[in-house]
């Protein structure tokens, strides 16, 4: 899996407020339906609420992987964030998540989905990438560090 096929420079966010694990799925829910109009941001909000009372997507590490299914999706979508301060996600490891990558895919794509979140939680166990990604000081180098070749 190749985040730039997912992930676009304007859904790559630096240094975004973060307030609570609600607002931050509220900005996901906002910023993608901003970008993909045929997503309805209330819809996608309900949609990723849902998904995070089957159990939380907060990694561990600092890092949150958001996921949810939709049925007005057209393709696999990211949205990455990279918050200003670490927020409390309900996170496995119960330390509070600065790094936030949302996937959003077709209602059908079950197999792919799931491909997808195994390979992104794969290139988030990399220290070398987190440090990098921690360190990126705009959207544009966050953008260049997330999609460069592993």
């Amino acid at each position: 899996m190749i985040i730039k096929n997912i992930l676009t420079p304007e859904r790559t966010l630096h240094g975004v407020q973060g307030v609570s694990k609600k607002k931050i799925l509220e900005t996901i829910a906002e910023q993608i339906s901003e970008h993909v109009p045929a997503i309805n941001a209330k819809d996608l909000f309900n949609n990723l609420i849902n998904r995070e009372r089957l159990g939380t997507t907060g990694l561990g590490n600092g890092i949150a992987l958001p996921h949810c299914r939709s049925k007005a999706c057209p393709e696999p979508t990211g949205l990455f964030i990279r918050l200003s301060e670490p927020v409390d996600f309900d996170a496995v490891d119960r330390e509070p998540v600065d790094l936030i990558f949302a996937l959003i895919v077709p209602e059908e794509s079950t197999q792919e989905h799931l491909d997808i979140l195994k390979a992104l939680a794969q290139r988030f166990t990399d220290d070398y990438l987190l440090s990098q990604i921690r360190s990126a000081n705009s959207s544009e180098n966050l953008y260049q560090i997330l999609t460069a070749p592993v």
